[in-house]
């Protein structure tokens, strides 16, 4: 278990690290490459910039001029984007203190518990990345395939797929970190119950500890008694 924790964690946090990639990148979006070969200028968009480069390897970028006139879409990309950083960044530093390889969290029934908290927010990272990397590349695709739409048309950029990626590597990591706990749990449950028998019989009273005692007699007597003929016998 605490190996499949590890690689669980170590999924977590490659997830973490693409979504972070992918919501500073400024290629959500960009023209295609094919059709400006006579300007050699392309357009590149994220969430956060506006950018155009050319074939020399120039690229210049500037923010969007205002937050009150931007599209619903991208704002709630943006929104998406931020909570699957945050859930993920708190994922990480659960995971890391439900882990059974660290020496902190308490016990392990408590352990096992900060465990499944940080892949529930894993889970919850990777659904937030892959509804907005989702959201924005259904907008790009409505407008290119649309023919009734009439302004620059934008094609998939490289950070919707890092987003992607990030998205079922934090999904996989947190769903790995639930399945991982169910072995705490019995072996939790396990041990109460041998202190719960331990402890109903413990709590007889004195009458019925020496009956109890008085019923193994018996059979401590015939061991003896066999043991006896045995000696006897080989006399």
């Amino acid at each position: 278990m605490s190996g499949l924790q590890i690689l669980a964690f170590l999924c977590g946090v490659a997830g973490l690290g693409a979504t972070i990639g992918a919501t500073v990148s400024n290629e959500w979006r960009a023209t295609s490459r094919a059709s400006s070969v006579i300007t050699a200028t392309w357009v590149l968009q994220g969430l956060w910039n506006n950018c155009a480069g050319n074939a020399i390897g120039s690229l210049h970028c500037r923010p969007h001029h205002t937050i009150l006139q931007l599209e619903g879409y991208l704002i709630a990309c943006r929104a998406l984007m931020i909570s699957a950083v945050i859930l993920g960044f708190f994922g990480s530093i659960f995971a890391l203190v439900g882990m059974k390889c660290t020496k902190i969290g308490g016990s392990d029934k408590n352990k096992a518990r900060i465990a499944c908290f940080a892949g529930v927010h894993f889970i919850l990272s990777g659904l937030c990345s892959l509804s907005s990397c989702s959201i924005y590349a259904h907008r790009i695709t409505s407008e290119f395939f649309d023919p009734m739409f009439i302004a620059q048309k934008y094609e998939l950029g490289a950070a919707l797929f890092i987003g992607w990626g990030g998205s079922v590597l934090c999904i996989l990591g947190g769903t790995m970190l639930c399945f991982s706990i169910a072995g705490s749990f019995t072996k939790v449950n396990y041990i109460y119950r041998g202190a719960a028998s331990h402890s109903r019989i413990s709590s007889y009273p004195k009458g019925q500890a020496k009956s109890v005692n008085q019923r193994l007699t018996p059979d401590n007597s015939t061991s003896s008694r066999i043991q006896h003929f045995d000696k006897n016998v080989y006399v």
